[in-house]
């Protein structure tokens, strides 16, 4: 175990104990569904609706109370434009995260003339883990008698709601949408939480059904799936992994050492929340930087999709993560992946190399560091690292590579082989090489496939230590033999 590892473990650890203990403690999570009986009694209901502004997102300065009709337009509330609704999460302080007023400030530059709504459940929120869990079914029946009123007292369509829930926030947003009379238009979760609700039943987890369209973004999922903060299986109609969706950049040993310096263990919930509340910024990235939006990718697994096996767009196999999602609703979930950057913009640009390995004598080697660069007509991204799992004789091998840059159209690429360590007595011995002829590139942002070949001769010899090998595109370099 590294140490990166070993220290996510003992704050995981740390943060299971002081906040989840219970929840874990018991092996079958619960199973009460939730009453399908509206409350007709608005006075039962305890969650408030703030409808905030844009030149105030971080205030609650006017409420939506339900049975009181005149503090809707006493709000000012549009009833002719589209309405977010967004539910929190649990808290350990009792208080709104700063996370809040970004989103709800993101979603008015995005669309300025909407309804942010923020839902206020904190007194139920900053309890015992296991306590807010629990919670979670009397919110969403909070919620959806809400929504309820709105439609019928208000003659405001639910086909213009859209409500994005994190973490216990995700399942209260689940369990709203399916008690409303109709169905809200969308339901986005945001790394829904995992401790009591992986194995539970639908009624009281965020489900497909909760909603028109229900899409999710897993940012958490570390660990076995009872003991995962975030949920491990998909809950939606599309269900993205970021990074593979068990951590995320930026969310590193570095980061917490940093943190543990400057503030102590005192907040070593915010290094565990560095990757649930990703799936948050993700959505605001999504809303801020409309002309840079993160493409994901369907794949059957996170180590097929490391492969670079599956940046294919055709039959709805890619998608737009957050707010310009493609609406997609097949016979079961589409589990998604992408690669991204470790702060907004998040967007890299993916790119699938596969690679025939040639040699006169058979070799295997496995874990090799290699550097590889890109040229394009816009730019070059060089010497990105990345460790090779093996390479052996004679065999076709495909790797995902992603960039932070939009290259252009792809035109030369090298690749340079380093050693494993800087002293290694085995290549006092062992000359280690492979040639190769061709290296075909896919890319998943633009969906072209090229062919390159070597730059010098019919194949280049790439030997560990050694220098970098060119290859250009193959037409490129049929022409420059000819003259």
């Amino acid at each position: 175990m590294s140490s990166g590892e070993f220290l996510t473990l003992f704050l995981w650890i740390h943060w299971l104990l002081t906040c989840c203990s219970g929840a874990l403690a018991t092996t079958e999570p619960s199973k009460t569904s939730p009453t399908t009986l509206k409350k007709t009694d608005f006075n039962n209901i305890e969650s408030k609706f703030s409808l905030r502004t844009s030149e105030e997102p971080d205030d609650d300065t006017c409420y939506l109370v339900p049975g009181q009709e005149h503090t809707v337009d006493q709000c000012n509330f549009n009833h002719t434009s589209k309405t977010f609704v967004v539910i929190h999460g649990w808290t350990v302080t009792g208080m709104f995260e700063s996370w809040v007023p970004k989103l709800v400030d993101a979603l008015y530059k995005r669309e300025p003339d909407s309804n942010v709504i923020v839902v206020d459940w904190l007194n139920r929120a900053q309890q015992h883990y296991p306590v807010s869990a629990e919670y979670t079914q009397l919110v969403g029946q909070d919620v959806a008698s809400f929504i309820d009123w709105m439609d019928d007292a208000v003659q405001y369509p639910i086909d213009n709601v859209h409500i994005l829930g994190y973490s216990l926030g995700a399942h209260a947003a689940g369990v709203a949408g399916s008690l409303t009379n109709k169905k809200v238009n969308r339901i986005t979760g945001l790394d829904p939480a995992g401790p009591t609700f992986e194995y539970a039943e639908n009624a009281i987890i965020l489900s497909p059904d909760d909603a028109e369209f229900v899409d999710v973004l897993h940012t958490y999922t570390r660990g076995s799936p009872d003991r995962s903060i975030g949920i491990q299986k998909p809950v939606g109609h599309v269900d993205i992994y970021p990074n593979g969706g068990s951590f995320q950049p930026g969310c590193n040993l570095g980061e917490a050492l940093r943190l543990i310096a400057e503030k102590g263990f005192g907040d070593v919930d915010q290094l565990v929340k560095c990757s649930h509340e990703r799936s948050i910024h993700l959505f605001i990235d999504s809303l801020l930087y409309e002309e840079k939006p993160n493409m994901a990718y369907r794949c059957s697994s996170k180590e097929a999709f490391e492969k670079g096996l599956c940046l294919s767009c055709r039959k709805n196999r890619c998608n737009t993560l957050g707010y310009k999602v493609n609406k997609v609703r097949g016979k079961r979930s589409s589990k998604m992946y992408l690669k991204t950057r470790a702060q907004m913009p998040f967007k890299v640009f993916h790119y699938q190399v596969k690679v025939h390995f040639f040699a006169k004598k058979n070799l295997t080697v496995t874990d090799q560091p290699f550097l590889v660069s890109l040229y394009g007509t816009r730019g070059e991204s060089v010497n990105m690292p990345i460790t090779v799992p093996e390479i052996s004789t004679n065999k076709t091998y495909s790797y995902l590579i992603y960039t932070e840059l939009d290259i252009g159209d792809l035109l030369m690429l090298k690749i340079k082989w380093e050693k494993d360590s800087y002293f290694s007595w085995s290549d006092w011995f062992t000359t280690y090489s492979f040639d190769i002829q061709k290296i075909r590139v896919k890319s998943g942002e633009f969906q072209k496939k090229l062919v390159f070949c070597s730059k010098e001769g019919n194949s280049a010899s790439m030997q560990r230590g050694k220098g970098p090998v060119v290859f250009v595109k193959c037409n490129e370099h049929s022409r420059k033999k000819q003259e």
